[in-house]
């Protein structure tokens, strides 16, 4: 059970080939004479079978062995009897090499595919590669030198390219997948299998669409959790929905959205096929940064400065080293260089300077990057120069790209770097550009090791009124929210609103303008009228009661002129927002098709559509994403103090976007919302208007529903934690696993002895690698649940009642791809056995996969591990012998 589900797909020991007559080319088909080709060059070291459909020997000596892999690459009208026959001859995987075959189709073989019980990649298909077995079980191309980056992508064509290009940069593939249009095995299946794969250091995705977006998205941030996922996604398209009921609708577009989630997933994204071959060959490099500091070693200024300006226009910033280290370096080359900014060793510079230059900034903990930049010089020697850097590599704990200028005199060098997998490259622009790729993939691992809960710690809100509300207006058959209503919502959930009231007639207006006290703003209030300024639906700083009637019955005239079928409730009063100072911005909410409720903020107003400001985020949010979010918008740089106006309170600001997180978590139903303008001052912020459209919860995973089935990203399931007793005093709390548990899990496994570290982990290993500690704390809620066991300990050597956790036990269950059972594990500090702490674990995590829907629990224990044999008899599981290990006993438990 340790082997991934997808590993007799991958990984097969034994093929059958489905390619039809052996002896007559004429009657295969293109792609089964494509497949044999390349099968006939490589050293396959399984068993491979070509099987001839027309003889009953072949079937029956077939049908006495249980095969890995059926390979089928037949006309259209026989590869539904060859799945059938693969069938049953009991493969546990299978590959469909077509083109062209139509969804009713596929859905036919992938039903066969369940019944039978076996994987399938295909149909549409071109294969797949895995160089390290010498196993080339596709039509893409040659078979691709071996290395440690993965390649998954949905476009035959595409991938084909790719491996031309990767032969001549010397680019080395662990995996190439190529899947193609309705394939059973998906794009999340893949990524998962890559990002368990230890042969697998990177991986690069092509994509255009998916199907379940919450399964992506927990695949997609358990490879990036684990090793750099580099994107390049076709189909994008501008932003505009020009129908759209509401502002945030209007502005921002799928293509966005998607970007959102690359960025939460913490995955980089590519938008061009040039930048994705860039990004691979960083990927190559095996190297991580750690930060977006690139210092620039150049040997002249024209190269240097456009290295510069691409590194300004990029965001990224210029890596100086520090004065002590320039005056050493200078110290060291010719007298001509300069180390003010860039790292320009002048023209005269030899490989000696550009290795000491190298070194200097590989150890100045002020850079984060290196790159190498060389232009042809008469009496230079760029190929020295390129083998000093071929030798620096080894020694470089940071990322090392290198770009030497020109063509035709500087290919040997070229080829030098490529060998040594130093990325290198023909302008400056493109070197940045590939760093400044890789670096992102740092920022977003921030983004992504966040795990909030649905709820702040902020005062609770009134989820069920806010319910009760929306009921209310969904059973009169309304999905637009009123002004009233929208602030009503608002402030449930405790968002500061201006007080509104609504006048039904002119008499009504003046008087309640009278008691909210001049000036005042006067609305339309209509269910229909989404944007109330461009039909004279809004009346600002109006001063007195003559003012107020005689407007109230402009607004009326002009509203049913300009749409006459509107239904008009009245006209708001409200008083004006007294913030001179104030900013004008947004917040808003949109319901992405396929990933679910987006929060976006910008610039706000009359104008918000032109000034098109809006950075987006996945809810939930803590207060580091609503900080971040703030930051990436371009109205972050006027809430700062200018022209007299002191800075606006951030804070503030950060807590209704907390807010706006609960009331996405907490209410599927809300669909779009506007809170426009939303001013922020020195004081707080206040919602000045707001409106809100409702509807059918969105479903981000088909099928699946329960707690948060709207979301893309489950919150911190904190309705899980629970405190018990100790024996002998004491007392603990089981709760759900987070990354910032990392260091305390790592605690627990060493002070295992090594016995049970070995019942455990099957392995004599001391401490988890990092890989594994990160799959083990950064968890999918939907898919896998880890509670641990924590206790609050005194800190050795620190002030009087200074506690931290510590971790004493964790159970946990990872769901089958069947999607029905579940296999756990446990482990439990030995200073704790025998206090009933492994029994509450588990019968704690059984209880979450029952709520999950699961129908059964199951798990592997070593034969000779009692005391665990002994706990899972007592807790009612039937002890099974495990036919594929005999030194595994299966402990299974209906749930």
């Amino acid at each position: 059970m340790d082997k991934h589900y997808l590993t007799p797909l991958f990984e097969p020991a034994s093929i059958i080939l489905f390619t039809g007559p052996q002896n007559q080319p004429d009657k295969q088909t293109p792609q089964a004479r494509a497949l044999l080709a390349y099968l006939q060059a490589q050293t396959f070291k399984g068993r491979i079978t070509p099987l001839d459909t027309g003889t009953t020997g072949t079937l029956a000596d077939l049908a006495q062995s249980q095969a890995d892999l059926a390979v089928i690459a037949l006309p259209d009208d026989e590869i539904v009897a060859a799945l059938e026959l693969a069938g049953r001859i009991r493969v546990k995987a299978a590959l469909v090499l077509s083109e062209r075959i139509g969804a009713a189709q596929a859905l036919e073989m992938q039903r066969i595919a369940q019944r039978h019980g076996f994987w399938l990649l295909g149909p549409n298909s071109r294969g797949f590669q895995r160089p390290r077995l010498q196993l080339n079980a596709g039509t893409a191309g040659a078979l691709a030198a071996a290395g440690p980056l993965g390649l998954v992508s949905q476009s035959g064509a595409l991938t084909a390219s790719i491996l031309d290009w990767a032969q001549q940069q010397s680019v080395g593939f662990s995996t190439v997948v190529s899947l193609g249009p309705h394939t059973a095995v998906t794009l999340a299946d893949a990524l998962d299998y890559l990002a368990a794969d230890r042969h697998t250091q990177s991986i690069v995705v092509y994509m255009e669409g998916i199907g379940n977006a919450r399964r992506f998205m927990s695949a997609l941030r358990a490879a990036a959790n684990s090793k750099p996922v580099v994107v390049l996604k076709a189909g994008r398209k501008s932003a505009g929905n020009v129908a759209a009921q509401t502002h945030s609708s209007a502005i921002v577009g799928s293509d966005e959205v998607f970007e959102a989630v690359l960025r939460r997933a913490g995955a980089v994204r590519v938008r061009s096929f040039v930048d994705l071959f860039s990004a691979a060959k960083c990927l190559a490099s095996r190297y991580r940064p750690v930060g977006r500091r690139l210092a620039v070693i150049s040997n002249g200024g024209g190269p240097g400065v456009l290295a510069a300006d691409w590194v300004s226009e990029l965001g990224l910033e210029l890596g100086v080293l520090s004065q002590d280290a320039a005056a050493r370096l200078k110290e060291q080359l010719p007298v001509g260089a300069s180390l003010v900014d860039l790292i320009d060793v002048s023209e005269d510079a030899d490989a000696a300077h550009y290795q000491a230059a190298i070194e200097a900034a590989n150890q100045d903990r002020g850079i984060d990057g290196v790159l190498a930049l060389y232009s042809p010089k008469f009496g230079g020697d760029g190929d020295a120069v390129a083998q000093a850097l071929v030798q620096a590599r080894p020694r470089m704990g940071k990322p090392l790209v290198a770009c030497w200028m020109g063509d035709a005199s500087v290919q040997p060098a070229r080829h030098a770097l490529a060998e040594a997998q130093i990325p290198s490259f023909r302008t400056p622009e493109a070197a940045v550009g590939a760093f400044g790729n890789i670096a992102s993939f740092y920022q977003n691992q921030q983004l992504l090791q966040q795990t909030p809960p649905p709820l702040s710690n902020l005062a609770a809100p009134d989820v069920e009124g806010a319910r009760l509300l929306i009921e209310g207006v969904l059973t009169e058959r309304r999905k637009v929210l009123t002004e009233m209503e929208s602030k009503a919502l608002l402030s449930a959930f405790h968002i500061p609103v201006t007080q509104t009231l609504l006048a039904r007639s002119s008499s009504e207006a003046m008087m309640i303008a009278t008691q909210l006290g001049f000036p005042v703003a006067l609305k339309i209030d209509s269910p229909d009228i989404s944007h109330k300024s461009d039909v004279g639906g809004v009346a600002l700083n109006v001063m007195n009661a003559t003012a107020v009637r005689d407007i109230w019955h402009d607004m009326m005239d002009a509203v049913r002129a300009g749409q006459p079928t509107a239904r008009i409730n009245g006209v708001t009063v409200q008083a004006m927002a007294r913030k001179p100072r104030g900013r004008e911005l947004y917040i808003g909410v949109v319901t992405d098709a396929a990933f679910g409720p987006v929060i976006a903020f910008g610039a706000g107003g009359t104008m918000i559509e032109l000034m098109n400001d809006h950075a987006m985020e996945l809810p939930p949010l803590n207060q580091f994403l609503a900080r971040r979010l703030i930051e990436r918008s371009r109205a972050r740089h006027t809430l700062t103090a200018w022209r007299g106006a002191p800075e606006a309170d951030i804070a503030a600001l950060e807590q209704v976007l907390l807010r706006v997180s609960e009331m996405v978590c907490a209410l599927p139903q809300l669909r779009e919302m506007d809170i426009n303008p939303i001013i922020v001052d020195e004081s707080g912020a206040l919602a000045v208007d707001a409106r809100i459209v409702i509807g059918s919860a969105a479903q981000t995973a088909p099928g699946r529903s329960g707690h948060y089935g709207h979301l893309a990203i489950l919150p911190y399931p904190a309705r899980y934690e629970q405190r018990w007793p100790l024996k002998g005093g004491g007392e603990y709390t089981v709760r759900p696993i987070h990354p910032d548990d990392a260091q305390g899990l790592q605690s627990l496994v060493k002070r295992l002895s090594p016995e049970s570290r070995y019942f455990r982990f099957v392995s004599g290993m001391t401490e988890l690698p990092p890989g594994m500690l990160a799959r083990f704390t950064l968890i999918d809620y939907d898919r896998e649940m880890a509670l641990c066991a924590v206790i609050e300990e005194e800190i050795e050597g620190a002030s009087s009642g200074q506690t931290r956790e510590r971790i004493i036990g964790v159970s946990r269950y990872i769901t089958n791809p069947d999607h029905t059972s579940c296999e756990f594990s446990l482990e439990v500090d030995d200073a704790y056995a025998g206090q009933g702490l492994g029994s509450r674990l588990m019968h704690s995590i059984m209880d979450v996969a029952r709520d999950k829907g699961l129908k059964e629990i199951i798990g592997l224990v070593l034969t000779h591990n009692d005391p665990m044999l002994r706990l899972m008899r007592s807790l009612g599981f039937q002890i099974k012998a495990y036919p594929e290990d005999p030194d595994f006993r299966l402990a299974v438990h209906p749930l």
